[in-house]
This record gives C-alpha cells, structure tokens and sequence, in this order.
C-alpha cells in the first residue's frame, strides 16, 4: 500500500517550503493542502493543538509538525533515495548548530531590519554583517552548504533564495551585497535555479504585497504609541513602498 502524505502549509511560509523542497528531493509524491492562518481549518488544529501552526506533515494518518522535526522525520523514512543530514556524527551535529544559528539570529536579524522599526530595525542592520559572515564562511569550497549536493542546512537557509531580494524590496535597502558576499550570492542563485524547486517558488508581487501591508499595518498600530510621530516616520523613510491601502498581514 502506497504511503498517504498531505502536507498543511500557507503559500507564502518559508518554513512550509522547507518540506517542500525535502519532499521533491526524495522522490516522494504529496499532496499540499494551503491553510489560511487568519482562518485556520479543524483540521489544522487538530493535528497540531499544542502550537497551532503549519507545516504539518500527515504521514498515514499521523501528524508530524515543526519543519526541522518534519526535515528529520523524511530524512528518516526515506533514507533509500537521498540523504539530507550526514552520516557523520560530527557533521551532523554541526548541521544542527548552524540550524539554531538561523533560527535564533540570521533569520529574525533579517526580518526586523527589513520589516521592523526604530530602535530595534537599526539595532537589527547592526547584526547583519556578522551572521552573513558566518554564513559566507560556511561555504568556502563548496557548491551548496551540503558539499557538491543540496544538503539539510541548504533547504533551512532556502528561504534567502527567495526572501532577500522581496525584502530588499520592501525596506527600500540592500541586505546582501554581491561583492562583500560573493559565495552566498552565488549560492542564493543556484539554489533558486535546482530544477525540482522551480515550480515551488511563491509569486514575487504577491510577497512584496504581503510584506508591504505587513509594515503599513505595524506603521498604523504605532499611532497608539507615545512615539508615534518619531517613529513611524522613520519607518516609513526606510520603506517608502509600502505607502498603500492596509490589509490584514498574512502569516507565515
């Protein structure tokens, strides 16, 4: 009997795409059910009620949640047709740091020095330098963080391959400069150009939409805040694009 997998995810998450992308790697056939977090389904909530998000990965009826536990979960079933972690223990531990080291500093750096404001929008811009040059340092030598093949710690820093240029979009400002980080950029093109991933890739206007109302929306919530004036308008200086009718921000 052949394997049911249904995979819960918005369209725009970049941590739905993650399972994505180890899904199409693996050879593995899945169907994707889009979720809309501002209505979430009884379904969704039922397969994961402790956090309430997505992904959710159900495999045969079991519900597997959080993108790191469900990349581990495929690398695990499905080791016959291509590995994401390494055999090596050290290397996989190593795998795992620099996976803390993007979910606890690259990515939120890069969220609020683009989408954020103030203080912390500048405190942010100031991180950025250092964590993108741990990043480059990674990829000395190599083609992909996983070595000449696309590896577990290329699908959790995917979301560059797509996000950056959106954000820089948005914030008006230049996050990864090409010359001061020649192998990420490189590797930013290639992994955007994998051949299983083309299909995958969320529409551009629609995330610059998406982001755009996300920060006209925080810059109106301001207007309840003593500061207001000081700043809101130095986010808008710094998003001088995102002046547009507000809706409600889309969650990933």
């Amino acid at each position: 009997m052949a394997d049911e997998l249904k995979l819960y995810r918005t369209w725009s998450s970049a941590y739905g795409l993650r399972v994505v992308w180890a899904l199409k790697l693996k050879g593995v056939e899945f169907d994707t059910i889009f979720e809309d977090l501002a209505n979430k389904s009884p379904l969704l909530l039922q397969y994961n009620p402790v956090h309430k998000k997505i992904p959710v990965l159900l495999h045969n009826g079991k519900p597997v949640c959080e993108s790191l536990v469900i990349l581990e979960y495929i690398d695990e079933t499905w080791k016959e047709s291509y590995l994401l972690l390494p055999k090596d223990p050290f290397q996989k531990a190593e795998a795992r740091f620099w996976t803390k080291f993007n979910e606890e500093k690259l990515l939120p750096s890069i969220k609020k020095a683009s989408l954020g404001h103030g203080k912390e929008r500048e405190e942010a811009r100031v991180l950025i330098p250092e964590n993108l040059k741990h990043v480059e340092e990674l990829l000395e030598g190599k083609e992909f963080f996983g070595g000449e093949e696309i590896g577990y710690l290329d699908l959790v820093f995917g979301w560059m391959a797509y996000l950056i240029n959106v954000l820089e979009e948005v914030a008006g400002t230049t996050l990864i400069n090409k010359e001061k980080y020649p192998l990420l950029s490189k590797w930013m093109e290639n992994f955007y150009e994998v051949p299983e991933f083309k299909e995958s890739w969320p529409d551009r206007d629609k995330l610059i939409t998406k982001f755009q109302n996300y920060v006209w929306s925080s810059v109106k919530a301001l207007q309840f805040e003593p500061n207001i004036f000081s700043s809101a308008s130095s986010l808008i200086e710094g998003n001088p694009k995102g002046r547009q009718k507000s809706q409600n921000p889309q969650s990933r």
